[in-house]
């Protein structure tokens, strides 16, 4: 697959051909669905215990008397109602991660860069060079190439110039090839690659 490249300017900066065997598969949705699936449950955190009666260490003596006291009639400290008694019915440990096959890991990710490819949601960029490092004159840059919503992915590391210029600009991120994955990829409108990210990305599966 032939795809042309531009710069930061929107001009041409001549052809790249693209490894169909990554950037030209026919999007499934089921494997989609798995692999997003499986990083939504990766990302959430382990679900903190709280304290019952049991794990609450206070006497367990009756601590007063069963009638003729004026007040209600209890067993031990641990109660629920007392302060620093243990919770009653309160939220277990849990944890949510989940596992998945590698090749369908893998498979996922060429299937979400394949639809980008087929949707003509990608644009790939000569360099992510600025001579003048400034967010304005990057949006204006954006702004040419009809970007809105974009995921911008480099090389071995994303370029320092550009990253900082991008900081504050909405619904731009930017990482490096090695952090790619299924669901920033399809949750952004356009996936922007750079040269030496289409270089790294096809090196990470061909390796």
């Amino acid at each position: 697959m032939k795809i042309k490249v531009q710069n930061l300017d929107a001009a041409a900066a001549g052809d790249i051909e693209l490894n169909d065997d990554i950037f030209g598969l026919e999007p499934r949705a089921d494997i989609l669905h798995r692999v997003v699936t499986w990083q939504l449950h990766n990302r959430r955190g382990p679900a903190r215990a709280a304290r019952e009666r049991s794990d609450v260490a206070r006497t367990g003596k009756k601590f007063g008397r069963q009638k003729g006291g004026g007040t209600a009639r209890h067993g031990d400290r641990r109660a629920p109602i007392f302060i620093g008694g243990g919770k009653a019915h309160g939220p277990r440990a849990r944890v949510f991660e989940n596992s998945l096959n590698k090749k369908i890991r893998a498979l996922g990710l060429k299937m979400a860069l394949s639809s980008k490819a087929r949707d003509g949601k990608l644009l790939i960029l000569d360099t992510l060079e600025m001579a003048n490092v400034k967010t304005k004159l990057l949006q204006g840059s954006l702004d040419k190439l009809g970007l809105t919503s974009a995921l911008v992915i480099d090389g071995e590391s994303v370029n320092n110039g550009f990253r900082l210029a991008a900081a504050n600009l909405h619904k731009v991120n930017v990482m490096a090839a090695a952090g790619a994955n299924v669901y920033d990829i399809l949750k952004h409108d356009t996936l922007v690659l750079s040269r030496a990210a289409v270089e790294k990305l096809e090196a990470r599966f061909n390796g």
